[in-house]
């Protein structure tokens, strides 16, 4: 009998941030939401994350995404003369995947590069419950390596997921008339993210089917 349950992505909120803009670029969290849902059946997305005043537009953009947030209290430390907010999530994701919602999933997908994880991808592994890993970069730790076929990195994928602020759009006149059609294009592609038969790949994520060349007879029809 086919298992009814759903899949759960469970995320490192910091590894994921930090590691994602090392890259340059900053992720857009709903795009990344639609994503885990279409390409991995994902029906809750729980997102640990430090808690700290002053975020709460923060918090409300993310569970409006779609995201469950849980909660970790945060503790200031100096870093090279800078303060530096850190809530230590870890802990909490593992609890939450490996016991408190154990039952209530079929399939886990970790949002984290941490070593720190090696211990629950092992057990879920051996459970039959690991269904990804997925990485914001390809530098994830070395613990992870024995998991590869498991992994996933984001880094390829800057192009669908990328947070692009306060984007305008195109006039519609010359050349500016193809990027206005470029740009509706890629609006359209979002609600593809991570669909099967829409070109998906690790590589590339819904990229839209590029327009066949006309043929000798055609360029030639009036």
């Amino acid at each position: 009998m086919e298992n009814s349950l759903p899949n759960y992505a469970f995320i490192d909120s910091q590894n994921l941030n930090l590691g994602v803009r090392s890259l340059g670029w900053n992720l857009d969290y709903k795009k990344f939401r639609l994503y885990l849902k279409n390409k991995y059946n994902v029906s809750e997305a729980y997102l640990f994350i430090g808690k700290t005043d002053g975020n709460q537009d923060l918090y409300t953009s993310l569970q409006q995404a779609g995201y469950t947030l849980i909660f970790k209290p945060t503790v200031a430390y100096y870093e090279n003369g800078k303060k530096t907010m850190k809530g230590n999530v870890d802990a909490e994701l593992v609890l939450y995947a490996s016991a408190k919602l154990y039952d209530d999933y079929d399939k886990a997908i970790i949002v984290s590069g941490d070593g720190d994880f090696y211990c629950l991808a092992e057990y879920l592994e051996e459970n039959s419950k690991l269904l990804r890993i997925i990485t914001p970069n390809r530098r994830y730790s070395k613990l992870l390596s024995g998991y590869r076929s498991y992994i996933t990195s984001l880094e390829p994928l800057q192009s669908k997921l990328e947070y692009l602020k306060n984007k305008k759009p195109a006039r519609a006149v010359g050349r500016n008339l193809r990027q206005s059609r470029k740009a509706s294009q890629n609006v359209r592609s979002v609600e593809t993210l991570g669909k099967p038969r829409h070109g998906d790949s690790p590589v590339n994520i819904a990229k839209n089917r590029q327009k066949s060349k006309p043929s000798s007879n055609e360029r030639g029809r009036v």
